[in-house]
């Protein structure tokens, strides 16, 4: 790979279109399961940058999936470049742009990897530089937890929409990740005949949802340091996390329900079967103090991979890396769940997730610099030169 290749490449992205992209799709609103207006503006959007966009009800009519298909006209492999519209449900921020950096709701959590993929797609047919292969660029609903469940990512992939590898363009940089864990939400409801009732009209004679939740809050502490002895070498490990619990209404008074939800990771080689029956076993556990009812339920997302690394996705993604930014990325595991998990563990298809290098997914203060659009778009694009040469002989 020559500079003069890089050099075409970098002169024909422009940052305004990559920005204005960004700006659109964040300026409309599109909570989880409610992003066709987001899906609408982009198949417009490139439509008017003269692709042909197909709409797959892809499992959820509701938000048809965006899909644009780039072929060199010669053969080779087929690279996809796929992200989601739907942002998790916080207050809406408008976009904004300060100091080089882009602000609003989805910037890093990923409207700002969507416009970035949108923009290796147009500078790859603006230069003519891809001489073998496809591109393909999917964008569908359905994405965040708890609210989706992925049903648009496996529908395109049931029906075909899907390449020989894929580029996911979420807010991680720091790492080529090549393990991911699986993931579920824990939700548990603690409860107890009778009414709330006064501390000292009746309400020290109750049996405690809270003392009983104590005591699982305990045996799920206990249960995570036992499992900081499953840890994969390249540093992920199991877990069990609690993000949040919930009881009673004043300071005096006896509830009747106890409410706590968190999440379970596991490492490839531990099976969701297992992991489940072990969550279920301590309910059970808890349910046997007197006057207590435990009901849980193991909201399982996505599995567990390990990802091959003779697959050539990889040193075509290094590749790309190293003459962009001067240096390799380390190998890594990923922290978060995405769409990759789906691509690897249930298609065999190979997924690298690499975004930019944004702040405040999953809250409102999301931001990314504009200048980690660039190198994002940059890489895809040159990653998809090297990947899409590759013989499929």
């Amino acid at each position: 790979m020559n500079d003069s290749l890089q050099d075409q490449l970098n002169a024909a992205i422009q940052i305004e279109r990559l920005v204005d992209t960004a700006v659109k799709l964040i300026g409309i609103p599109s909570p989880t399961l409610s992003a066709k207006s987001a899906a609408d503006k982009l198949a417009e959007i490139l439509e008017v940058d003269g692709f042909k966009v197909e709409r797959p009800d892809a499992n959820w009519p509701e938000s048809p999936a965006v899909f644009v298909s780039y072929d060199s006209g010669q053969p080779g492999k087929t690279l996809q470049f796929n992200g989601h519209l739907d942002t998790v449900h916080l207050p809406f921020v408008e976009p904004r742009i300060e100091d080089g950096k882009l602000y609003g709701s989805g910037a890093s959590d990923m409207k700002g990897g969507v416009a970035a993929m949108c923009e290796a797609l147009r500078i790859l047919r603006d230069t003519g530089l891809l001489k073998s292969g496809k591109i393909l660029l999917t964008a569908h609903d359905h994405h965040e937890g708890p609210w989706g469940d992925g049903r648009q990512i496996k529908a395109l992939i049931e029906e075909g929409y899907v390449g020989d590898g894929v580029l996911i363009p979420e807010y991680l940089s720091e790492c080529l990740p090549v393990l991911g864990r699986g993931m579920a939400i824990l939700d548990v409801n603690i409860t107890r005949e009778g009414e709330t009732v006064h501390e000292v009209q009746g309400g020290l004679e109750q049996p405690s949802v809270i003392a009983a939740g104590a005591k699982l809050i305990c045996r799920f502490s206990e249960l995570d340091i036992q499992l900081t002895k499953l840890t994969h070498p390249l540093g992920a490990r199991e877990s069990v996390f609690i993000g949040q619990v919930h009881a009673g209404e004043i300071y005096n008074q006896s509830p009747t329900e106890f409410y706590l939800q968190g999440t379970r990771r596991w490492l490839p080689g531990s099976s969701k079967d297992e992991v489940e029956k072990q969550f279920h076993d301590i309910l059970k556990e808890v349910g046997e103090l007197k006057g207590i009812k435990v009901e849980g339920k193991f909201n399982f997302m996505l599995d567990s991979y390990e990802l091959n690394q003779d697959n050539p996705l990889l040193p075509a993604f290094q590749s790309a890396y190293l003459k962009v930014t001067n240096r390799s990325l380390p190998l890594g595991p990923k922290p978060f769940l995405d769409d990759g998990n789906i691509f690897i563990s249930k298609a065999d298809i190979p997924a690298i997730t690499h975004g930019p290098a944004a702040k405040g997914a999953h809250t409102v203060n999301e931001e990314v610099p504009i200048d980690e659009l660039k190198r994002v778009a940059l890489i895809y694009a040159l990653t998809a030169i090297l990947f899409c040469a590759e013989s499929d002989e």
